[in-house]
């Protein structure tokens, strides 16, 4: 995900977003890929089973419930443009 759909999922400002991204960052848990001019962050692979178990311990918070349903919608959603961009043909650079 990128900082704006974070910023939606957990309604925090840009700034707010941004620092504690840096801090999941700093910290090992988030890895960054960028693609143009878009930074996508994403679980690193070995904190997977870490994140899903607080996760599980938290499921019945409802602050938490409302921000894993706006997640899931723009997952979805991201998961359909990823789609269309695999098949539009681009020009060559």
């Amino acid at each position: 995900m990128c900082i704006s759909d974070l910023e939606h999922v957990l309604d925090f400002s840009q700034t707010k977003t941004s620092r504690h991204v840096t801090y999941l960052k700093n910290s090992g848990i988030l890895k960054l890929r960028k693609s143009d001019q878009w930074v996508l962050y994403s679980l690193k692979e070995e904190m997977v089973d870490l994140v899903q178990m607080i996760f599980n311990l938290l499921q019945k918070d409802p602050t938490l419930k409302a921000d894993m349903e706006t997640f899931n919608t723009l997952f979805s959603n991201r998961e359909l443009a990823i789609n269309k961009l695999r098949v539009t043909e681009w020009p060559a650079r």
